[in-house]
């Protein structure tokens, strides 16, 4: 890095062939190659050959983000009767952690290998006042590739002051191969009944939306080009779908999030987590002016993300489920992207 900071490249394999290829910078997955029904493996995930690129800037593809994942508004929020003032680095909104967050730092990395399969442990320490949150908050992002083609995400943190804290992954998946289409023919599943609606500034109302009758509803596998151009407010806020899903079920316990199959190639991926939220992004700020992997053109929704998350806003948002982390208390979740192929 500029900073003199040494960056490494870590490769995991499984006997099945499956490859991640992950750095310690920002904790970004590079690359991911799964097998298509025929066997042919292709990369699935939107990034850069050359460090240089991720160091210019870039839309978080395949970054861990935090402190906070998504957004606040106004970068404010209230605890403990003390008001603390963050980033401001989109717009009126403080976005990931802000202008130097999680997915910029350099972490701490270890290669893990455990019974169920092998890893990188990172870990990295974020000072009191980073960005403008309370506490030193000791971070720990294992990631662990299994012999069942899964990518196991398991995050936990503790820290000597209270605090807020939610941690996502933000890797841009396109199954058909990354920078060869767009993903409106992708089937998506997710396991939710609720949304979150937004306002124009991306900030949730508050309301918890039923999906049914609406563009959001997508409790069936469903095309993600649908519905996606329909005259929806909630559409045009977020030029597509970048919205926040309720996920049904405990939080807290894993449970599948969402499913999405490509038809051609019949890859399969499935989230599942312990978190209570789910980000659906579809890509809409992609725009062709960004040259990935290969040399190839990331055009308009050439990539979605699946970011398992606490609910935008939270700390502004009493009835949406705490992120406060108390001191002495320990922040644990656990996401796992689970690859196969429909016959």
């Amino acid at each position: 890095t500029p900073d003199g900071e040494i960056v490494e490249l870590y490769t995991l394999t499984n006997t099945k062939g499956m490859e991640v290829r992950l750095t310690n910078y920002g904790g970004i997955v590079v690359s991911l190659r799964v097998p298509d029904r025929q066997g042919q493996f292709d990369d699935v995930v939107l990034g850069f050959d050359r460090l240089e690129d991720y160091l210019k800037g870039h839309p978080y593809f395949g970054a861990i983000i935090g402190r906070y994942a998504n957004r606040i508004a106004g970068g404010r929020f209230v605890l403990n009767g003390v008001s603390y003032q963050l980033t401001l680095n989109e717009g009126q909104n403080h976005l990931h952690g802000g202008q130097k967050g999680f997915d910029k730092v350099v972490w701490k990395a270890r290669p893990v290998r455990s019974a169920r399969g092998v890893g990188v442990r990172l870990s990295y320490v974020s000072r009191d006042g980073e960005e403008g949150y309370p506490g030193n908050l000791s971070v720990t992002v294992t990631y662990l590739l299994t012999e069942e083609n899964e990518l196991r995400i398991e995050y936990t943190a503790t820290t000597d002051r209270d605090t807020i804290v939610n941690l996502t992954h933000h890797s841009y998946f396109n199954l058909a191969g990354q920078g060869r289409r767009d993903i409106l023919d992708h089937l998506l599943q997710i396991n939710a009944h609720y949304f979150t609606p937004i306002d124009a500034n991306l900030i949730p109302t508050g309301e918890i939306r039923f999906v049914r009758g609406t563009p959001f509803d997508f409790t069936q596998l469903t095309p993600i080009g649908a519905r996606i151009e329909e005259p929806d407010e909630q559409l045009r806020f977020g030029r597509g779908y970048d919205h926040n899903w309720v996920l049904a079920g405990p939080p807290g316990a894993l449970r599948l999030a969402a499913r999405v199959v490509e038809p051609n190639s019949g890859r399969v991926l499935e989230v599942w987590t312990t978190e209570p939220g789910l980000q659906f992004y579809s890509g809409n700020f992609l725009d062709g002016t960004i040259t990935g992997k290969e040399g190839r053109v990331y055009r308009h929704r050439y990539g979605f993300c699946l970011e398992p998350q606490h609910f935008p806003d939270s700390p502004n948002k009493p009835h949406f489920p705490s992120v406060i982390l108390r001191k002495g208390a320990r922040y644990q979740t656990t996401t796992v992207y689970k690859f196969s192929v429909a016959p």
